[in-house]
């Protein structure tokens, strides 16, 4: 049963970041334009963001096969036929499905997880989910650069859709978990909050900022909605906490500079340096091996060294390599030098800010303390992502991406880094956590 988790598991955040290497093929083979072409990702990870927390209560309240095999058939489904299509706004439909579905299957596998296991065995179990999360998302572009040189840019949703579809074979090994009967889905919750990062993500991907003025509206009628529910979406009361607060805006802050950097550099070494595909990908390695192998480096590092030191310097880290992308030229110094310190900040942290996360709320709150710290850390990588796209198209003169762009997306992430470690110190400084932060329930980060 873990097995077949974890394979479907991996090829979702696989796609986000695996169809990067597929984007110049995609605009030529379609004679798509690059508002166009990059849907084909912002719009897959808008709906994995959007609809992760609503599907996660569909799961409790249908059951969990139900909602994890209904995810892994929609994705398994969206995906065989994107390698079919012939259209680009058809194929970002079919992307947006393909989020939907993965979204449905994320939480209903963890959720299958979660009440299969106990004890050690649980922590094990979701330390293996963490590490195929992440190295699909870390090898994602060698991956799929590999596939579009040798199979075509087709092989990128046609191979991640086979796998999930072979989940689907292994189904009768899952066990059978019903749902709850007596809980009820927050549906207007689920459609408010839903609509409003699908507002915001458009409204930035389309610079169409003026739809930016229905997010108060729809904040504030989210909000009034959850006050009033016997079982809300979110529970607000966990932005009191502002240690949780600030732990979340960093793992959302990493994403939005590692993120974009994943998904638009393989198109810039590609159309602008002249590298495949494939080169492209193991270039990126420098990138991406440090997030998968520097997580247990990072958990012992806590132990010597206070949280805030190590998650702000981690985000000054991560800034200063975006930074150095301003050379703009692949040189092996500075590029290799960049690559490895955006890695290695978000390496040192993954995994360790979920377990300290939830370490700082009362145990009964850590469903919900989980829901709203993924849905923060997806969310704030979509709309970097959603900015990022139109950004280089308007510096890149039509074409996707430009070194005048990669300069100024550069010098803005690493910005961005720097204000986000501010804000981050200054929040756990003034915080505190309903646990008292500290007790012997959360002082081993790595047992988590």
């Amino acid at each position: 049963m873990l097995a077949v988790v974890l394979l479907s598991t991996v090829v979702f955040p696989l796609t986000i970041t695996g169809s990067s290497a597929a984007l110049p093929d995609i605009a030529t083979s379609l004679s798509a334009g690059p508002g166009a072409t990059r849907w084909v990702v912002t719009g897959y990870n808008a709906a994995f963001a959007a609809f992760l927390v609503f599907t996660g209560s569909l799961a409790d309240v249908l059951g969990r096969r139900r909602c994890y095999l209904a995810g892994v058939a929609l994705f398994a489904a969206a995906g065989l036929t994107s390698a079919l299509a012939t259209d680009v706004v058809a194929l970002d439909a079919l992307r947006f499905a393909a989020g939907i579905g993965a979204a449905a299957a994320v939480t209903g596998g963890g959720s299958i997880l979660a009440e299969t296991f106990s004890g050690a065995a649980r922590a094990r179990a979701f330390g293996l989910l963490g590490t195929v999360l992440g190295a699909g998302l870390a090898f994602g572009p060698t991956i799929g650069g590999l596939l579009v040189d040798h199979l075509g840019w087709r092989a990128v949703f046609a191979v991640p859709a086979a796998l999930a579809a072979f989940a689907l074979v292994c189904a009768p090994l899952l066990p059978v978990l019903p749902g709850n009967p007596h809980r009820r889905v927050d549906w207007a919750g689920a459609a408010l909050s839903t609509a409003a990062l699908l507002v915001v993500i458009t409204a930035v991907s389309e610079a169409a900022y003026w739809w930016l003025l229905l997010v108060p509206l729809l904040g504030a009628a989210f909000a009034r909605v959850e006050r009033h529910r016997p079982d809300p979406l979110f529970d607000l009361g966990l932005l009191r906490n502002r240690r949780f607060t600030a732990l979340s805006a960093a793992a959302g802050s990493f994403m939005a500079v590692l993120v974009p950097l994943l998904v638009y550099l393989p198109s810039y070494l590609i159309s602008v340096v002249g590298m495949g595909a494939g080169e492209a990908g193991l270039w990126l390695l420098l990138l991406t091996l440090p997030t998968v192998v520097l997580p247990p480096l990072g958990a012992l590092l806590v132990r010597a060294v206070p949280v805030p030191v190590v998650v702000v310097g981690s985000l000054l880290g991560t800034g200063a390599g975006a930074l150095l992308l301003v050379t703009a030229t692949p040189r092996p110094g500075p590029w290799m030098g960049a690559f490895v310190l955006v890695g290695a900040g978000v390496g040192l942290t993954t995994g360790l800010l979920d377990g300290l996360a939830l370490g700082a709320v009362p145990g009964e709150q850590a469903g919900a303390a989980s829901g709203m710290f993924n849905a923060a850390r997806l969310g704030t990588e979509t709309v970097a992502l959603a900015a990022v796209g139109p950004l280089l198209a308007a510096l890149g003169g039509g074409s996707l991406i430009g070194t005048d762009g990669l300069r100024v997306v550069g010098a803005l992430l690493g910005c961005f880094a720097a204000v986000a470690a501010g804000v981050v110190g200054w929040t756990w400084h003034n915080g505190r956590s309903n646990t008292g932060f500290g007790s012997p329930r959360d002082g081993d980060p790595t047992t988590t």
